[in-house]
């Protein structure tokens, strides 16, 4: 699964990096806007790759005395940080440039090299999506695209998605408003064209973000997942019932599981033990995704008046 996501990012890092260059040559010879935009926009979604395959890198470092729940949470840092960048530098500069040349607009010069740029940067950013596709593709198991990516718990996984489906969708914002600019002379739908790439960015760092944020934060295993945990644990023979269920993602493939179980009031502490070992090993065999799991024991004792005290061993 990590070389197959990794394989879709550095595929989008190659392209980006030669359509970044090809753009800003572009854009400047022909003295265009929309065409340093999405120059800027290339670029930062090349140093997002490089953040990205850095978090992963990072990601799967083993334990430390400093860390003993591993890294995995660098991988929702980066990722975390790889929205921002795409709001502040993609939206908001592309933003800027667009008012900045809506506000005094300048005729693009030989606007040919702009559609060859556009072009070529669209069979590129093509390739890369298709590669993107196909590996999201294989981890939907069955769900729609958005709920695939709502219940993601690997950024890594949609990020690439979304910022190629973003630039695929930019390029086509800019051909069409340069063609219509260019044969009306309707200069300032360069800048306009601008403008609508960076409102398309900050709706992608937006939706990245909250998602990022989330996982961040402490995002849980889903309620349904902990219901089938709850009727997991209330088959073993010692338990009453599950009092609660809390759980963190670590990483993509690693969640931290605390429950605190009602055990029988009548049994000893070596009976209760045993359970413990036994709902481990079924949670475990069940989840492979969860790595540790903890049992807090909750049981109940009979006192005077026919009222009930907890006693946690």
């Amino acid at each position: 699964m990590k070389a197959k996501n990794n394989a879709s990012i550095y595929s989008a890092l190659a392209a980006n990096l030669l359509i970044a260059v090809t753009k800003f040559i572009a854009g400047g010879f022909t003295n265009s806007s929309s065409m340093i935009s999405e120059g800027i926009h290339s670029m930062v979604d090349t140093v997002n790759q490089v953040l990205l395959l850095y978090g992963l890198k990072r990601s799967h470092k083993p334990p430390d005395s400093t860390r003993p729940f591993g890294y995995g949470k660098e991988l929702y840092f980066w990722s975390f940080i790889v929205s921002i960048l795409i709001f502040g530098l993609g939206g908001g500069i592309s933003i800027y440039q667009g008012i900045i040349h809506i506000i005094k607009p300048e005729p693009v010069i030989s606007p040919f090299w702009n559609y060859m740029v556009l072009a070529m940067s669209a069979i590129f950013e093509g390739t890369s999506l298709i590669i993107a596709i196909k590996a999201f593709d294989k981890l939907r198991n069955g769900q729609t695209w958005w709920a695939a990516i709502v219940k993601s718990k690997d950024p890594s996984s949609f990020l690439v998605l979304f910022e190629d489906g973003a630039a695929v969708l930019g390029l086509t914002i800019v051909f069409i408003f340069m063609l219509i600019g260019h044969n009306y002379d309707m200069h300032y739908l360069d800048g306009v064209a601008s403008v609508l790439v960076g409102l398309l960015l900050v709706f992608v760092s937006a939706i990245l973000a909250r998602e990022s944020r989330s996982l961040l934060m402490g995002e849980g295993i889903a309620p349904q997942t902990q219901h089938r945990i709850r009727l997991l644990v209330e088959k073993d023979p010692a338990v009453i019932r599950v009092v609660n269920v809390l759980s963190t993602y670590q990483a993509p493939d690693d969640v931290i599981l605390m429950l605190i179980v009602e055990f029988e009031p009548d049994i000893d502490t070596e009976d209760i033990t045993a359970s413990i070992e036994r709902v481990r090993l079924a949670i475990k065999t069940m989840f492979p995704l969860i790595k540790l799991v903890f049992v807090q024991p909750q049981t109940y004792t009979r006192v005077p008046n026919n009222l009930f005290e907890i006693k946690k061993p």
